[in-house]
């Protein structure tokens, strides 16, 4: 049985990077009939935050990625957590110092980087030295006791050439001592990323490992390590890397830099109200300031909005609250390094599950690009069907925070079906808003009104066309369009002409569903009120 799995680590949320490796796995696993395994790699326990986990589950759940094994769902493997499986690392550990295949090492890090500048400033590449003789239990014991650092090297074989064989990329060769001895066990007794990996795979039986193509040099020392063990090689495929716009590697860091450049260029800041409104303290927001630290997403986010600032989408929540839809993100994702063989671009999540093959993932980088998955949203909202949609956009309301949450289900499949054309949730959200907001509470984009209220003739039309609508004796679309096709007909001008006053008046902007299911969803009292208001207000 083809096994995979995807093991983020818990120190951010699931970047879109990450989301297309757990696709990738997930895809492959499903199509082969297989099983799919998500594992925390949670050892690394300085840089580990505490809503990252899960985020990540949240997200993949978002995303349709289930896993067969993992949190949340268990299994024969467990635990899926590696911080709770520090007895069995212990265990393997303790093999290779007996075998002699690994040995202590007593170095401090000041030591260490002592070592490293010698090489650096003698022009060579830093190799840590093995000693001739390594030391016992009862040594390492001792220097524990006197507060040094112990960690577990394993002692790697250098006269052997290492060969990869990975489905991308063919045979990749890594010559005699390019791999030097590594640390497997770290001075506060958890395992490395590279020694818990390896044994986790063994013992989940993972099968094939797809990851992206930074991994690629971490391979020959995970081969080291299976050779050391007595472990199967799985079957390695390391993905092209997705690059941005700008030509650089789609990264993590950039919504914290863009916080960062956005309160440079701010004038004016009560960094004491920002700091509060991204729930840290003072001092940690003069850290965030100077790039020392960057503090956990939701601090980000929330002085971002603050600000007023819009951030760009990088990790799969960005993309959730920017009204995306899962089955866009998979559509899209999946056609980063990889293609169906044909030219089918946008596809449903069935689809890209029955054409998924690894042999056809590419090798060169793929490019993120915003407008197409714009584009395939827009077609996804299309043909996805308005229930589906409906539960989507009823989700997204709630997490958002919108007052077009308080619609209820009538209503909201309503407004799915009038908002025919939006590209995101985002945009049925913005539209709808103005029919859930007070009368004395709408919010006129000045533009809007300097040009269609202020400009010509525009508020005498909109006084005649509420002495029209309080005419009428029922109030649905197709009497309000009577109305106001009439009423432009008898002033020899552009239904426009008409229909932007009114809307102006009772969404505040430009732009809203059609203006004959806005006016009957309002309701004729509310449509009146603000009328009057707008007239009121703007003719002063």
């Amino acid at each position: 049985m083809i096994v995979t799995r995807f093991a983020p680590s818990p120190t951010g949320y699931l970047h879109v990077g990450g989301a297309r490796t757990a696709l990738f796995n997930w895809l492959y696993a499903r199509r082969a009939g297989g099983k799919f395994i998500l594992r925390i790699e949670d050892t690394d326990l300085k840089r580990n935050t505490p809503t990252a986990m899960q985020q990540v589950i949240d997200d993949l759940r978002w995303l349709g990625i289930d896993w067969d094994e993992g949190p949340e769902v268990g299994g024969p493997n467990g635990p899926y957590l590696q911080s709770q499986r520090r007895d069995i690392y212990d265990r393997y550990i303790r093999q290779l110092l007996d075998e002699g295949k690994a040995y202590y090492c007593f170095e401090t890090t000041e030591e260490l980087g002592a070592l490293r500048e010698e090489a650096a400033g003698g022009k060579q590449g830093f190799a840590y030295q093995r000693p001739e003789v390594f030391a016992t239990h009862d040594e390492a014991e001792q220097a524990r006791a006197e507060g040094r650092p112990v960690t577990v090297r394993l002692k790697v074989q250098q006269e052997e050439v290492t060969v990869v064989n990975d489905v991308v990329r063919g045979e990749v060769c890594f010559g005699p001592g390019e791999v030097g001895d590594f640390i497997i066990l770290k001075s506060d007794g958890f395992p490395t990323y590279h020694f818990a990996v390896v044994v986790d795979d063994e013992l989940m039986g993972v099968t094939h490992v797809i990851r992206g193509q930074e991994h690629l040099m971490n391979t020959p020392a995970h081969q080291a390590l299976q050779k050391a063990l007595g472990f199967r090689i799985p079957v390695y495929a390391h993905m092209s890397v997705t690059v941005s716009e700008t030509g650089g590697k789609l990264s993590k860091r950039e919504r914290p830099k863009a916080l960062r450049t956005a309160i440079g260029a701010s004038e004016e800041i009560d960094v004491q109200q920002l700091a509060a409104a991204g729930g840290i303290d003072i001092e940690m927001f003069n850290a965030f300031v100077m790039g020392k630290l960057t503090p956990d997403m939701p601090a980000i986010d929330a002085m971002a909005e603050y600000l007023g600032v819009h951030l760009p989408e990088i990790n799969v929540v960005d993309f959730f609250r920017s009204g995306y839809l899962p089955e866009t993100m998979v559509n899209f994702l999946a056609l980063l390094g990889w293609n169906p063989g044909d030219d089918r671009e946008v596809m449903t999540r069935e689809e890209v599950v029955a054409a998924f093959d690894i042999s056809r993932m590419a090798k060169s980088n793929s490019l993120f690009d915003r407008k197409k998955l714009l584009s395939f949203n827009t077609e996804h909202i299309r043909i996805i069907g308005h229930e589906k949609l409906s539960v989507h956009l009823r989700r997204y309301l709630e997490v958002v925070g919108s007052p077009v949450a308080a619609a209820d289900d009538e209503m909201l499949m309503r407004l799915v079906r009038i908002n025919e054309g939006a590209r995101t949730l985002a945009d049925i959200d913005a539209k709808c808003r103005f029919l859930f907001v007070a009368n004395n509470a709408v919010g006129y984009d000045p533009k809007a009104v300097q040009k269609i209220l202020l400009k010509a003739d525009g508020l005498a039309v909109l006084k005649e066309v509420r002495e029209r609508l309080a005419a009428l004796e029922t109030l649905t679309p197709e009497s309000i369009e009577t109305v106001l096709r009439s009423l432009a007909e008898e002033k020899q001008i552009g239904l426009g002409k008409v229909a932007q006053p009114l809307r102006v008046a009772i969404c505040g902007t430009t732009v809203s569903p059609p203006i004959f299911d806005s006016v009957e969803l309002l309701g004729l009292d509310n449509t009146l009120d603000r009328i009057d208001i707008a007239l009121k207000r703007f003719a002063e």
